[in-house]
């Protein structure tokens, strides 16, 4: 199949991780959604060849990275490269923290992006600009 729909409900419940990639049938990268109880202390990790992008879907991420210390919330960005300790955590006390995590390697593919309506190639050029 060439696409797959679900959303993290569908996916499972409570804390923890769920699978996004194993259940949408990604391929080309990996990625999982993390859901922490409030105060929740992430974990401090690396890896070998994956970098990550994380995105804070809702409540307040502690980001600890290379002596810095972060907050981000609803719609913050953190990419680390792979082999840089990292770690996560659930910044709120009586909010859920809900993350979705990207992760690959072998860099970018360079734009390749097509219209299959030639009316839409105006419109794309103007859209946020």
């Amino acid at each position: 199949m060439s696409h797959n729909f679900g959303s993290l409900d569908e996916l499972g419940e409570g804390y923890g991780f769920r699978k996004v990639r194993r259940e949408l049938g990604v391929t080309a990268f990996g990625v999982n959604a993390v859901v922490m109880p409030p105060g929740y202390l992430g974990f401090h990790h690396y890896h070998d060849t994956q970098d990550e992008l994380y995105f804070v879907h809702s409540g307040s991420a502690r980001v600890e990275v290379e002596g810095e210390e972060r907050i981000l919330g609803p719609g913050g960005l953190f990419h680390v490269e792979a082999t840089t300790p990292r770690r996560v955590s659930n910044a709120s006390e009586t909010e859920d923290l809900v993350l979705l995590v990207v992760g690959g390697k072998d860099g970018y593919v360079e734009r390749d992006g097509h219209m299959v309506d030639e009316a839409d190639i105006a419109r794309r050029a103007g859209f946020g600009s």
